[in-house]
């Protein structure tokens, strides 16, 4: 069945744009809260074992950065994925909540204890014994960890399903071939930004001297010595991935292929540093260079990103729902009878289109390209087909996932995408307040024979053959 849902107009950003603004400041804020709780618990018990005699200082000076960030920025940005996801992919959105409901509801319970936790021992630390306040601790950073850990299966579940496209087992679908990989990776990526940050805080403590920061910071970097199982885990992370997916990342896309090498150099210099300077020869760190090593740390784990997502394309869950939200299954029909036939919602500035054919374009524009482009602002559609003539434009968009493998196939009827060609145009020329109305019969029909000869399955699908 073909849904629609109300979407936000972003203007010159791409709504995918928006969205990734908001995860990526989410996953690094709930990425630093899940390694603080680790950091935390070293710490505690260095300061209740003798082994550091500042190691308390540092504990509650770094506790209430880790709730300023976590329980308020990480608070509000995790509202403002679900907020902007839903706008920009509600389908997406609920065949994930539909598959793992059950999954996302453990998740919240963890989240509670961990918040729970958390304000016990901000609020009453100082009165609470060692052995209390580590229990509480290890309550916080376990629930942290394990909010990760639920969240982990569902995210790596779109790109690897494993055998849950067969069984729909929600344990096939949770324990997926990338699962573990990535899990692994992202608790090092943890233990690393609490580190970073740890070595920023130590710096603003004013009752430490010199001495005491440099202990504290090599204690700190005992957590970034696990990224020396980086490059490992990065390389059977990739083994996991579908063979057109990792094409991508490994030079089949140039602009995720940048973000991929951005990730990979940032870690390396991170790691080397740890490793050389902080690990073997103790090494001062001030707040200066700490601070950029953590905004490196924020550039890796952005590039991160950006190739995990980019590398579903054509699906945002593979094989189950492409990027635009429609179905692979769905394609055919909507060939058929069309894919905003029955869509009940006006476009934006309607009344500013000069005719039918330019509105239906409108359309077709938001309900197959939105998501990932805009008309004439960031990744525009204007400048990406401003190289072709009317008939190359019909015909690249009638073979999409030809013309570019990573898109998927066109799902509607010859008219719409004539209108949509229409469109596409009719921005392209300024905009006039009128543009020709009917559609060439003959044009049409062309139209219909290149959309018969893509057919309808992705260019991997077709591949395969």
């Amino acid at each position: 069945m073909n849904n629609f849902y109300p979407v936000n107009d972003y203007g010159p950003l791409m709504p995918g744009l928006v969205m990734a603004g908001v995860a990526i400041v989410h996953v690094f804020l709930a990425q630093f809260a899940v390694g603080g709780g680790l950091l935390l618990c070293y710490f505690q018990w260095l300061a209740m074992t003798g082994r550091s005699e500042t190691a308390r200082i540092f504990v509650n000076g770094y506790f209430r950065i880790l709730v300023l960030i976590s329980f308020v920025l990480g608070a509000l940005t995790g509202v403002g994925i679900w907020f902007t996801s839903i706008q920009v992919s509600a389908p997406t959105i609920g065949q994930m909540v539909f598959n793992f409901h059950w999954v996302w509801a453990t998740e919240w319970t963890f989240f509670c204890l961990e918040v729970v936790a958390g304000y016990c021992f901000y609020r009453y630390h100082t009165q609470l014994s060692d052995r209390t306040n580590l229990t509480l601790l290890i309550l916080y950073a376990f629930a942290a960890w394990m909010s990760l850990f639920w969240i982990n299966g569902i995210l790596s579940w779109q790109l690897t399903p494993g055998d849950w496209l067969a069984s729909r087992s929600l344990i096939d679908g949770f324990l997926n071939p990338g699962f573990w990989p990535s899990l692994l990776f992202r608790t090092i990526v943890c233990m690393t930004l609490a580190s970073l940050i740890g070595c920023i805080v130590v710096n603003v403590i004013p009752s430490l001297d010199r001495t005491q920061r440099q202990e504290l910071i090599n204690r700190a970097a005992h957590l970034m010595i696990p990224m020396l199982a980086m490059p490992v885990l990065g390389v059977w992370y990739l083994l996991t991935m579908p063979d057109d997916s990792r094409g991508w990342v490994l030079g089949g896309s140039p602009a995720m292929m940048l973000f991929f090498m951005i990730s990979v150099g940032a870690s390396l210099a991170i790691g080397s540093y740890a490793l050389i300077g902080l690990w073997m020869q103790k090494l001062y760190i001030n707040g200066a260079t700490a601070t950029l090593l953590l905004f490196m740390a924020f550039g890796a784990t952005a590039g991160g990103e950006f190739v995990r997502e980019g590398s579903r394309k054509p699906y945002t869950i593979r094989h189950v729902m492409y990027s635009n939200g429609i179905r692979p299954d769905e394609v055919a029909d909507l060939r058929i009878r069309g894919c905003v036939t029955d869509d009940p919602y006006p476009v934006v500035h309607e009344k500013d289109l000069p005719n039918d054919t330019v509105t239906v374009g409108a359309k077709v524009f938001r309900k197959q390209c939105a998501v990932c482009h805009t008309i004439d602002g960031s990744n525009a559609v204007v400048h990406l087909t401003a190289s072709w003539d009317e008939d190359q434009m019909r015909m690249n968009i009638a073979k999409l996932q030809q013309t570019k493998p990573f898109m998927p196939p066109f799902a509607g009827t010859a008219q719409e995408l004539e209108s949509l060609v229409q469109y596409i145009l009719w921005v392209e020329s300024g905009r006039p307040s009128s543009w020709a109305q009917g559609m060439n019969p003959e044009t049409v029909s062309q139209i219909s024979r290149w959309l018969d000869e893509a057919g309808t399955e992705p260019a991997e699908a077709r591949s395969i053959r």
